[in-house]
């Protein structure tokens, strides 16, 4: 239509010349007596030449009508995996919130928070459980989806909770996909420590999911640990939460929390690893911090 439009030309009527007796003027007067088409047309029009160049620029729809929509302008900000390895590069420090619900994610992404990670913690804050161990993954999808609807700004990590991904790798690497196509997460976190956790991380990543680590404190894992108790206070127990950040470093991970480890310990793994370390109750040596932000607004 545009194209038939623009090379549109009428026919031109045949004029013959004639002059005035009575003045020296010339005019134009057609040779017959039908009435001629108007020389205006749409092609000619100013209101044509602007929708001709609306429907014919190369221009980007949401430029011509107003600039970025609103989940484009969100789209181009958004905080990925690269952004925290620039960040991490630049010594700039890395901001971690653990959210649950929609009202905390919007609070958080208001806030400009680089992380919004939805923890398996919630089986404590929210739902009062001594432990993170009876929430199931079917339960952490609901607070994920919850989160994804209000924070649009950070990178979203979920939760891998226990018993969803030990007994294989096959397991994990189901389990992981549920978190990021129901979830609508952009990468999980498991805790690490036992080998097989490891080989999970490691078949997570090669599925073309980015995957957080957990070391030190790992609260699925009190029954081993005798309960909530610091680790890396004596020398074995220090050398083995580096040597488990580093090796959640080798399957692929992209970050590493820190739990509730001597803050020179903290600073050990931080210097050995070349990716970032997100800190609780670690210190300030790490390349983040992490609180729940429940306990942050308390």
């Amino acid at each position: 239509l545009a194209h038939a439009l623009t090379t549109y030309q009428p026919r031109p009527p045949k004029f013959s010349f004639s002059v005035s007796k009575d003045s020296r003027r010339s005019r134009v007067a057609p040779t017959n007596h039908t009435r001629t088409p108007p020389l205006r047309t749409m092609a000619t029009g100013h209101a044509f030449r602007r929708l001709a160049r609306r429907m014919l620029s190369n221009v980007p729809e949401s430029t011509v009508y107003g600039g970025p929509r609103p989940q484009e302008a969100a789209a181009a900000r958004r905080v990925t995996v690269t952004t925290l390895r620039g960040k991490h590069r630049r010594g700039e420090p890395i901001t971690v919130v653990t959210a649950y619900d929609y009202p905390s994610a919007v609070h958080v992404d208001s806030a400009g928070i680089d992380v919004c990670l939805v923890g398996d913690s919630a089986a404590m804050v929210v739902h009062g459980h001594d432990t993170t161990l009876p929430i199931s993954l079917d339960v952490m999808l609901e607070h994920c989806r919850a989160v994804a609807r209000g924070a649009s700004r950070p990178l979203l990590v979920g939760d891998l909770s226990f018993g969803c991904y030990e007994s294989s790798s096959t397991q994990a690497v189901d389990s992981a996909v549920r978190v990021l196509k129901e979830g609508g997460m952009d990468a999980i976190k498991l805790e690490g420590g036992a080998p097989s956790r490891i080989s999970a991380a490691k078949a997570i990543v090669e599925a073309g999911i980015a995957v957080m680590g957990h070391v030190g404190l790992t609260p699925q894992a009190i029954s081993v640990l005798g309960g909530f108790r610091p680790q890396g206070k004596t020398v074995d127990s220090a050398i083995k939460v580096v040597e488990t950040a580093l090796a959640l470093q080798e399957a692929g991970c992209f970050s590493v929390v820190l739990e509730c480890v001597p803050a020179p310990v903290a600073a050990a793994a931080t210097s050995a690893l070349k990716i970032p370390t997100i800190g609780i109750g670690a210190g300030p040596f790490c390349s983040g911090q992490v609180l729940v932000l429940h306990i942050l607004l308390s």
